[in-house]
């Protein structure tokens, strides 16, 4: 189950068995963001309260999503395990979880799809080289078949209510986290867990399908922008570039670029990792962000995915007030985690010059002959694209020398 949108760890620790869930995850969803973003451009532009508002075109928001959207992923999980058969077993037993379901079933489609194509696997492992010459186009649509239909009628029935359960549980957790004002904390969990490559495990696995619940209930969600805003590493990156050491303020306009406007948060990880008080910047950005959305009443149709600017642009509901609310967060958020990160580099005096041989343990100097900026890009190299699993360090513009 290999997948080119998040890093491929190694080892057998805590974090880097859940790098490698979180990769599976983002593997299923990833591959079928342009059907979300269609989607939500569909629900923003034609539901009631819309841009264009149309009957006949609003009514394909509820088939998309409770249908279209979970049989891709049920699709696409079932592909990374087993190919063709799998992805078609899996599309079949996702199908006996989306019937008669009153939510947008994406959780329970990362589940049976994989499980479903595993099982598949598996006995194709058993019947193979055992099958009389002649067979075996015969054998394998008639395993196949049964197979997907039997894990129909288990979603159905088993793991439908399930899921169904734990969703109206996430749901009601984090309907009181918003009832009694402390969603914002969400940015102590949230940002640590994205500086260390489980944004997409965080956003795609957790946040996005709570979201979209939301969404089709009431049109839009907050729940979008906790994870994917750019505030919070827009201001980080903004704090190194005028403030940060000097050899590496060169590298961070690029950065900011890529990060702002690509939407490929992961740029800015490594000028974290170099400095891990600066976590602190990114936390108290996210915070006010999100409280800033809260109090705004605002929030997004879909997943604004990858997390630039022009997504978002794309995915604000109509309205002033929604508008205010997104980008005064946005920018908001920016300040904020610019200010605190600032404060956290001294405002430039820890980027003075040292004399020879005398190093801030919490600067981590450049060795000689190699600039702090060229840490920072081979450092980049480990992030990869959140949408094409490219190398982001590749993209970085070297630092001065």
């Amino acid at each position: 189950m290999a997948t080119a949108y998040t890093p491929q760890p190694t080892g057998d620790g805590v974090r880097a068995r859940v790098q490698r869930l979180g990769g599976h995850l983002a593997g299923m969803v990833m591959p079928n963001i342009g059907a979300f973003i269609a989607w939500g451009l569909i629900t923003a532009l034609f539901i009631p309260t819309g841009w264009l508002p149309n009957k006949d075109l609003g009514e394909l928001v509820d088939p998309m999503i409770k249908i279209l959207l979970p049989l891709l992923i049920g699709y696409t999980g079932g592909r990374m395990v087993h190919g063709q058969r799998g992805a078609v077993v899996g599309a079949v037993a996702t199908m006996g979880l989306v019937v008669g379901a009153d939510v947008p079933m994406f959780l329970g489609a990362m589940i049976i799809g994989p499980l479903a194509a595993y099982l598949m696997k598996l006995f194709d492992g058993l019947i193979e080289d055992r099958v009389r010459t002649g067979f075996e186009m015969l054998v394998d649509n008639f395993s196949a078949g049964i197979l997907a239909a039997a894990m129909a009628i288990a979603g159905n029935v088993a793991i439908g209510p399930v899921v169904r359960t734990f969703t109206e549980a996430a749901g009601d957790a984090v309907g009181w986290l918003v009832d009694h004002d402390v969603l914002p904390l969400t940015s102590v969990l949230i940002e640590p867990a994205k500086v260390l490559f489980l944004n997409n495990a965080v956003n795609h696995g957790v946040l996005g399908p709570l979201g979209v619940q939301q969404a089709a209930e009431t049109g839009k969600s907050v729940l979008f922008m906790l994870e994917s805003n750019p505030g919070p590493g827009l201001g980080v990156l903004l704090a190194y570039m005028f403030f940060g050491p000097r050899r590496l303020r060169p590298s961070t306009p690029a950065a900011a670029i890529i990060h702002f406007f690509g939407g490929i948060h992961e740029i800015y990880f490594p000028y974290i990792l170099m400095k891990p008080r600066m976590i602190l910047a990114a936390i108290a950005g996210g915070a006010t962000g999100i409280a800033i959305f809260l109090a705004a009443g605002t929030g997004l149709v879909a997943t604004p995915s990858p997390g630039s600017i022009f997504a978002y642009l794309a995915q604000t509901p109509r309205g002033v007030g929604n508008w205010v609310g997104v980008y005064g967060g946005l920018l908001a958020s920016a300040a904020v985690s610019f200010a605190v990160g600032a404060a956290l580099l001294g405002f430039g005096k820890l980027a003075e010059d040292r004399p020879s041989g005398e190093q801030d343990s919490g600067d981590e100097a450049a060795p000689e002959g190699k600039d702090s900026g060229d840490e920072a890009a081979a450092a980049t190299e480990t992030g990869t694209n959140e949408d094409t699993g490219t190398d982001t360090g590749t993209a970085q513009q070297p630092a001065a020398r």
